[in-house]
């Protein structure tokens, strides 16, 4: 089965409804890159009226984790993956449609290889940043993902 923006979301409305319903939505997925939005709402605002840092937070790992499942699948491999650290920098409050890109693909498909061929487990750093529409920076994440082959 491809992954695709469609499916994915499909799948985070049955496995992960919170995010679903807080309106994270995945837009587009490469080998290289995937974008997820999110939409500033009432649903998922917090007291200053603007996106609460839990729904970026959500967003920002979605961005970085759908890369680690879609090589993960491309692998053919049994393959755990945990996110072990995440750090997190907010400089603007952000308000309307916000998107989180991780551009970090080849080094993913690098330590899977490198998992595959030691049998080591392998500890990765993926940026995700939030822009708002202005492409003004809200947010930058670091998500410290450790994959390993089973």
């Amino acid at each position: 089965m491809k992954i695709t923006p469609r499916k994915i979301n499909t799948y985070m409305l049955f496995k992960l409804p919170s995010a679903f319903f807080c309106g994270v939505r995945v837009v587009s997925i490469s080998d290289e890159e995937a974008v997820v939005k999110v939409k500033h709402r009432w649903i998922n605002q917090n007291p200053f009226k603007s996106l609460y840092w839990a729904v970026q937070g959500m967003a920002s790992e979605f961005a970085s984790g759908i890369l680690v499942i879609q090589e993960i699948k491309k692998s053919n491999r049994k393959i755990s993956m945990l996110v072990t650290h995440q750090e997190g920098r907010f400089t603007k409050k952000a308000t309307g449609k916000i998107t989180f890109k991780c551009v970090d693909g080849n080094i993913i498909k690098q330590a899977i290889e490198k998992s595959i061929e030691t049998g080591e487990g392998q500890i990765i750093h993926l940026k995700t940043d939030g822009v708002d529409a202005s492409g003004d920076v809200v947010s930058k994440f670091v998500y410290e993902w450790s994959i390993k082959v089973k």
